[in-house]
C-alpha cells in the first residue's frame, strides 16, 4: 500500500483542513463538499485525513462492519450473537465517477436466486464505506443514476437492493466527501444539500508558501516513507486532539442564545428547510469540542454559518456560493446577548488561535458592477455598416444586460440516442422503462424476469425438473433493455452584428439564451458558444459541463458590425466536427440565434446556404430562434431553418407558458434514429 501523504503537511488550505477535521470530531456534521481548482490539493486533503481517524471496534466476519455495541439486527451477514470484537482502521472508501450500479450497492446471483431461492449477496462500495468516509472525487460529474442511490442511502442511513422480487438491506451510514472543479459543471440541489460544509479553494498567490508547497511534494515523491516519518509527531498529536475532541463533544452546551443566532442567521440568508439549522448547530458543537470548550461561542456560530451556508443560500444557479459577511455580523450582532456574546454563553476572545483552520474564510460575493441594461441612452439600432455609438470602437457597441429569464419550453433530439445520462434526448439506458429484453452481453444487470422464464421453460422436462423450482440456465438469463433520457450537446451560435445591436433586442436576446441554458443545466447537457460579428466567427467557449460559464461569457457578449453568418455557421460546424471525435455517443442541438441576415463576406446569402447545407447533410438536429422585430419582416431565420433542415422559433415560442408553447421535437432526421 503506498504511503498517504501527511494531512499535516498539507500547505495553507485553513478552511478545508478544519471542515474535514470537524466531520472527524462529529461525523454526524455530514460531510465536506470540496470546491475548487486543479492542483490545489483537494484530493490529498482528504485521502490524508483517514489516517488520522480512530480505529473502528467491528464484529468479526462481518462484511458490513456492524458495531459489536449495537450490531444490525438486519444485517445480511447476521444475527450477531457473539460479544467478539475486532479493530480495524477507518476505511476512506472511493467511488469511481464511471462505477456501476453494481458496484455502488453490490449485486444479487440473479442465476442462483431463481435457481435456488437463495440471497447470493456481493457487497459494494456503500457497505465498505459504512462507519467510514466515501470520497467522490469529481462528485459534479456524478452519473444521476448513482446520486439518486447516494441520497437515498444518505437520508435513511441504509441501503436497499431489489431484483424481481429479491431484496437486501444493509447499514450505510458514512462520511460523504466530495471534490469538484466548478469548472466542470455544478451538482444537483438535492446531493448539494447533503453535505454538511462547503469550503472553497485556491492556489496561493503568496510565492514563499507556493516555494514550499513544491518543496515538500518533491520531497514526498522522492521518499513517501521518510517523508511520512519526518510528520509523524505532528500526525499524532492531531489525532490525539481528535480523539479528546470526540470525548469531550457530549459534554459541550448549546445554549439558547447561540441557538437563537443559529436561527436567526439561517432566516435571514432565506435557506431552504431546517437542515442548515441543524448542521450549524451540530457545526458549532464539533467547534467548541475541538477547541476544547464545552461551550459554544460567538466565533463558533460566526465560523460554523461560514462553511455550512454558502452552499445552501438561495441563488440562482448561475450564481457562485458564498456569504455577505457584513450581513452575517449585523444578524449576529443583533441577536446577540446584552454582553456583545451570545445569551448565556461565556464569550472567549481567542478561541484556541493555534488551531488548525483559524481565521480561514470562504471568499466573499464579489461587486456587483455590471451596468443596468438602461443606464446608456438607446441610439437606435445600426446598420450593418460598421457605425457604433461616440466613445466606442468601430461596430461595437458595450455589453447589455440579459433580459429577466423564463421557463423555455424543451427542445430534443428525435430518435433514440445512446449518449450520457440526461433529461432531454429519449435513449437506450440502463434506468428508465423497460422496453423489451436481448441475450445479456458481459455481465447481466437487469433481469427481464418474464423473457428469462419463457426462454427457460420449454426446457424443463429435457433438464429433468422435478420439484417446483424452475431449472435456470445461464443462456435463458435475458437482459431488460430500457429507454430512458440522455444530455446532448447544446451548441449556441449566436448572432451580435450591428442588426442584432438595438440594446432592447439584444437584451431580450441574451435572456431567451441564458433561459435555455439554464434548460441545459437542469438538463444534464454540455453546452457551447460560438459567436459572429463584424468579419469572423469565434468560439467563445468550447463544449463544457459548465453551464455557468456559458452565461458569464454571454453577459460580456459585446455586439456590431458586419453580419459573417457563413462564418458562424463553418464554426459551428468544425465544432461539432472535433466534439464528435471526442465523444461519438453524445448528440448535438444547434440553436442559431438569429435575424437571418448575411452581410459579410462575399457573396453572403449563398455562402450562408451552403454552410447550412453542412448540417442538413449530417443529420444534426437544429432550431432556429428568429430575431427578427417590427411590422415588416423578411422571414431570413425561416429560410435558414429550411436550410439547415432544422425548426424555426420565435422568442414568444420560446417561453413554455405562450400559446405556442407546445414541446415539440426539433426537426430533422438523427444519425442515431431509431
Amino acid at each position: 500500500m503506498s504511503t498517504p501523504f501527511p494531512f499535516t503537511a498539507v500547505v495553507g488550505q485553513d478552511d478545508l483542513r478544519l471542515a474535514l477535521l470537524l466531520n472527524a470530531v462529529s461525523p454526524a456534521v455530514g460531510g465536506v463538499l470540496v470546491r475548487g481548482e486543479k492542483g490545489t490539493a483537494k484530493s490529498t486533503a482528504v485521502r490524508a485525513l483517514s489516517a488520522l481517524l480512530p480505529e473502528v471496534a467491528v464484529v468479526p466476519g462481518c462484511r458490513f462492519s456492524c458495531d459489536p455495541a449495537a450490531p444490525d439486527p438486519a444485517c445480511p451477514d447476521g444475527p450477531h450473537e457473539t460479544a467478539a470484537v475486532a479493530q480495524r482502521p477507518s476505511r476512506m472508501v472511493e467511488l469511481p465517477v464511471g462505477a456501476s450500479e453494481d458496484r455502488l450497492v453490490g449485486a444479487l446471483d440473479i442465476e442462483r436466486a431463481l435457481a435456488e431461492g437463495v440471497k447470493a449477496f456481493e457487497p459494494g462500495l456503500l457497505a465498505d464505506a459504512h462507519r467510514g468516509i466515501l470520497y467522490v472525487d469529481e462528485v459534479n460529474l456524478l452519473h444521476d443514476h448513482l446520486v439518486d442511490l447516494l441520497l437515498d442511502a444518505a437520508a435513511m442511513g441504509a441501503s436497499y437492493v431489489e431484483r424481481e422480487g429479491v431484496s437486501v438491506r444493509h447499514a450505510a451510514r458514512f462520511l460523504l466527501v466530495g471534490t469538484m472543479n466548478p469548472e466542470e459543471g455544478e451538482l444537483r440541489p438535492q446531493l448539494l444539500d447533503r453535505f454538511g460544509l462547503t469550503v472553497e479553494v485556491s492556489a496561493s498567490r503568496e510565492p514563499g508558501q507556493r516555494v514550499e508547497v513544491v518543496r515538500r511534494r518533491l520531497a514526498y515523491d522522492d521518499d513517501p516513507a521518510g517523508f511520512a516519518a519526518r510528520w509523524a509527531d505532528e500526525e499524532t498529536v492531531v489525532r490525539a486532539r481528535i480523539v479528546a475532541a470526540r470525548a469531550l463533544l457530549p459534554s459541550v452546551r448549546l445554549g439558547d442564545g447561540p441557538l437563537r443566532q443559529i436561527a436567526a442567521t439561517c432566516a435571514a440568508f432565506e435557506v431552504d428547510g431546517m437542515r442548515a439549522d441543524i448542521v450549524m448547530a451540530r457545526t458549532a458543537t464539533a467547534l467548541a469540542a475541538w477547541a476544547g470548550r464545552t461551550e459554544v461561542i460567538a466565533e463558533d456560530v460566526r465560523q460554523a454559518a461560514l462553511l455550512a451556508l454558502p452552499h445552501r443560500r438561495r441563488r440562482n444557479p448561475f450564481d457562485a456560493p458564498g456569504l455577505d459577511e457584513d450581513k452575517l455580523d449585523e444578524t449576529l450582532e443583533e441577536f446577540a446577548g446584552p454582553d456583545g456574546g451570545p445569551e448565556g454563553s461565556d464569550d472567549d476572545p481567542d478561541p484556541d488561535p493555534d488551531g488548525p483552520g483559524g481565521g480561514g474564510q470562504p471568499p466573499q460575493d464579489g461587486p456587483d458592477d455590471g451596468s443596468p441594461a438602461g443606464d446608456v441612452p438607446a441610439q437606435g439600432e445600426p446598420s450593418d455598416d460598421g457605425q457604433a455609438p461616440a466613445g466606442r470602437g468601430a461596430g461595437e457597441q458595450s455589453p447589455v444586460r440579459a433580459a429577466e429569464p423564463f421557463r423555455a419550453k424543451v427542445l430534443s433530439v428525435p430518435g433514440l440516442g445512446e449518449g450520457a445520462a440526461g433529461r432531454r434526448s429519449r435513449a437506450r439506458t440502463e434506468h428508465g422503462r423497460t422496453t423489451g429484453s436481448r441475450r445479456p452481453r458481459g455481465a447481466l444487470t437487469k433481469l427481464h424476469l418474464a423473457a428469462t422464464v419463457q426462454a427457460a421453460a420449454p426446457h424443463q422436462l429435457a433438464r429433468g425438473r422435478s420439484g417446483r423450482g424452475l431449472v435456470v440456465r445461464r443462456d435463458d438469463l435475458r437482459q431488460a433493455t430500457r429507454e430512458g433520457r440522455e444530455g446532448n450537446l447544446v451548441l449556441f451560435v449566436v448572432d451580435a452584428s450591428g442588426s442584432m445591436a438595438a440594446r432592447q433586442r439584444m437584451s431580450a436576446v441574451k435572456g431567451a439564451v441564458l433561459s435555455l441554458l439554464l434548460d441545459a443545466y437542469q438538463r444534464r447537457d454540455k453546452v457551447g458558444l460560438v459567436t459572429f460579428r463584424g468579419s469572423a466567427a469565434e468560439v467563445a467557449l468550447p463544449p463544457t459541463s459548465s453551464v455557468d460559464a456559458a452565461a458569464s461569457r454571454l453577459e460580456s457578449l459585446p455586439t456590431g458590425g458586419r453580419t459573417p453568418l457563413a462564418a458562424g455557421l463553418l464554426r459551428a460546424h468544425e465544432v461539432l466536427r472535433v466534439e464528435r471525435l471526442r465523444d461519438s455517443a453524445r448528440r448535438p442541438l444547434v440553436v442559431v440565434v438569429t435575424d437571418g441576415r448575411a452581410t459579410g463576406g462575399p457573396e453572403p446569402v449563398a455562402t450562408a446556404g451552403r454552410a447550412a447545407g453542412l448540417f442538413a447533410a449530417d443529420g444534426v438536429a437544429s432550431v432556429v430562434v428568429d430575431c427578427e422585430t417590427g411590422p415588416v419582416r423578411l422571414g431570413l431565420a425561416g429560410r435558414l431553418a429550411e436550410e439547415l433542415g432544422g425548426t424555426p422559433v420565435t422568442l414568444d415560442e420560446l417561453r413554455a407558458d405562450s400559446i405556442a408553447g407546445l414541446v415539440r421535437d426539433v426537426q430533422g432526421t438523427s444519425r442515431r434514429a431509431a
